[in-house]
């Protein structure tokens, strides 16, 4: 399949796209705003640099390097895109109105090039993997500076670019500069033909997170509140429907051991934070809700943290951490922030998007990969009896974040050369 074919079947496919959008807007009001700027009907003013920042996730960590080049540049215009409205809500609370934003539109080629045309950029900067056949091809004909940061590229997706050679060699060989996580991930890439000179390994710009001073004094003030201050306290971390049981069916287990354990569980998204408190209650545990500001009592057996932007602060406030999104089909979510926080993590067997990530901490002693809900339950209890066991896991979390600190500096340097 080359770009024409796809763009053709794009085409094709655009009532299920309005269908799409439709079903995100029943489950979550803030997909039932802002159509026209996915179907690149907006006015927008021409910019200097162009970012796309996908989702939260990656929105959190571009925010630093976004930072960093808008001092370096104070002169240039900065857009910064995103395609989830989590996303979009990091950047508005990062920058305000110092940069340009709005959806990036879907990847249909009217949408694209009026989009490019109105904005213009010199350089454009694709956060991880979120790259777009055609963004790509009419940035690069508008000989837009082409740049892949901070990239991830699993086993897995990469047999699907090989699987569409002729569509995904043609895309990647426009990147002018991609900064790869992994030298694995560099291999990777020139596999698929990349010319290794474009290639740069660099770390990912994740462990260059910084907790907020504020955040954790918070956290630790909140677990006071509870009267949970010894008290076995464990976090469920953006999980996903599918994974909900088993999280509950662990904390269970463990409650069976430790009567006064608190569970805060943290779905993914939004639209899954009604359902995960049906979940809690029919399974016989005793829910409060951190967005309805309830109490957390000691009878209370799972906080639902269905808040935004409160995560990290929950991590905090916690013992242990299990990543969502692994004990499913999906992939995973970053393992670093409750690492940073100094808590033994745990995820499931489906982390490939984090492989390279999750791998680290494991060697080093700070993670744990289950495949049950029984093993997950297993692991907490050991942490939680076994003080040695628990201190060693949490200091091996700290070091290696510690250690592999550093690939902001080295992204932003090689960034910077390329903004002109």
């Amino acid at each position: 399949m080359n770009r024409i074919v796809y763009s053709f079947f794009l085409y094709l496919m655009f009532p299920l796209v309005i269908l799409y959008l439709a079903f995100r807007a029943i489950k979550s009001v803030d997909y039932r705003h802002r159509w026209s700027e996915r179907f690149g009907f907006t006015k927008l003013m021409p910019t200097d640099v162009l970012i796309h920042c996908v989702s939260m996730g990656e929105t959190l960590a571009a925010i630093p390097l976004i930072k960093q080049l808008m001092t370096a540049h104070p002169d240039d215009t900065f857009t910064v895109t995103t395609t989830s409205p989590t996303g979009s809500a990091e950047v508005l609370k990062a920058f305000g109105d110092t940069v340009q934003h709005c959806y990036l539109p879907f990847d249909f080629s009217y949408a694209i090039k009026g989009f490019l045309r109105q904005i213009q950029p010199k350089v454009c900067i694709i956060m991880e993997t979120e790259l777009w056949p055609n963004l790509v091809y009419f940035a690069a004909r508008q000989q837009v500076t082409l740049i892949l940061a901070n990239a991830r590229l699993s086993q897995k997706s990469a047999n699907k670019y090989a699987k569409k050679r002729r569509l995904a060699v043609p895309m990647l060989n426009k990147l002018n500069l991609i900064t790869v996580q992994t030298q694995r991930e560099a291999e990777r890439f020139i596999d698929l033909g990349v010319e290794a000179q474009r290639i740069h390994v660099c770390g990912s710009v994740k462990f260059d997170l910084t907790i907020d001073p504020i955040k954790k004094q918070h956290a630790i003030a909140l677990r006071a509140e509870w009267h949970r201050v010894n008290s076995p306290i464990w976090v469920a971390g953006s999980v996903h429907p599918g994974e909900f049981e088993a999280i509950l069916t662990a904390h269970k287990q463990l409650l069976s051991l430790f009567p006064d354990a608190l569970l805060i569980m943290a779905p993914r998204h939004p639209e899954q934070f009604n359902l995960a408190a049906i979940t809690v209650t029919q399974s016989g545990l005793t829910l409060a809700r951190r967005s309805m500001n309830d109490e957390v009592t000691a009878n209370t057996q799972v906080l639902l943290g269905d808040t935004m932007g409160e995560l990290v602060m929950l991590y905090g406030a916690a013992d242990q951490a299990f990543i969502g999104g692994t004990l499913i089909n999906n992939g995973g979510h970053n393992p670093l922030e409750p690492a940073a926080m100094g808590l033994p993590v745990y995820v499931g067997p489906n982390h490939w998007d984090f492989a390279e990530i999750t791998q680290l901490l494991a060697d080093a002693g700070a993670l744990t990969c289950i495949s049950s809900a029984d093993e997950l339950a297993q692991e907490l209890q050991n942490k939680f009896t076994d003080n040695n066991m628990y201190q060693s896991a949490s200091t091996a979390a700290l070091a290696v974040v510690e250690q592999n600190r550093g690939a902001l500096l080295k992204q932003f340097t090689l960034i910077n050369k390329l903004i002109v």
